[in-house]
């Protein structure tokens, strides 16, 4: 009959083993991450230079330091921009929602929709289409602008921050609600 301890030393072998795993496993996605963040700061760099390059002779002529402060979105509007990856990357990463995220992690376009999507929740006045939000942002209603923001609206769906109850047909999801935090 094989003793207490023995046993007991039996599993705490394969417990470390399995600890061992798990490092070795979490080491190389750490190094895949590393990896897949650094192609990607490449690849926003890339896009923020082409738009450098694309962009109109009068606004390429106020130089170099203008147009590394301001980029525009897909809406039109002027965002503040860095020459800094890490910048960059912070203005367009839309973070999961969980409780206590404060919409403050979202950029100002993003709580934008947020805002006007819990004052309608808040008064009780059901769900918005993108036409409509582009008309509250005192926007022109047109495609391009509305499939921005039907673009940035799906992403905030996918995330948890927003609810598609009926397609094209946006509220904020269960929990979300008020700018100073997520809940």
């Amino acid at each position: 009959m094989p003793s207490v301890v023995g046993l007991l030393e039996q599993r705490e072998v394969v417990a470390r083993r399995r600890v061992d795993e798990l490092r070795e496993e979490a080491d190389r996605i750490q190094a895949e991450l590393a990896v897949a963040e650094r192609d990607w700061k490449e690849w926003a760099i890339a896009r923020s230079r082409v738009g450098e390059v694309l962009a109109p002779a009068e606004e390429t002529g106020n130089g170099h330091d203008q147009a590394d402060r301001t980029a525009p979105t897909a809406d039109g509007q002027a965002e503040e921009a860095s020459s800094t990856p890490e910048a960059a990357r912070a203005k367009s990463q839309v973070p999961v929602w969980r409780e206590g995220l404060a919409w403050s992690a979202l950029s100002v376009d993003y709580q934008r929709i947020l805002t006007v999507l819990a004052d309608r929740a808040r008064l009780h006045q059901g769900p918005l289409t993108c036409q409509e939000m582009a008309a509250s942002f005192g926007m022109d209603v047109v495609p391009a602008r509305v499939e921005a923001l039907r673009s940035k609206a799906k992403r905030l769906v996918a995330r948890g921050w927003l609810a598609e109850p009926a397609p094209g047909r946006f509220t904020p999801a269960r929990g979300v609600s008020g700018p100073g935090g997520g809940s």
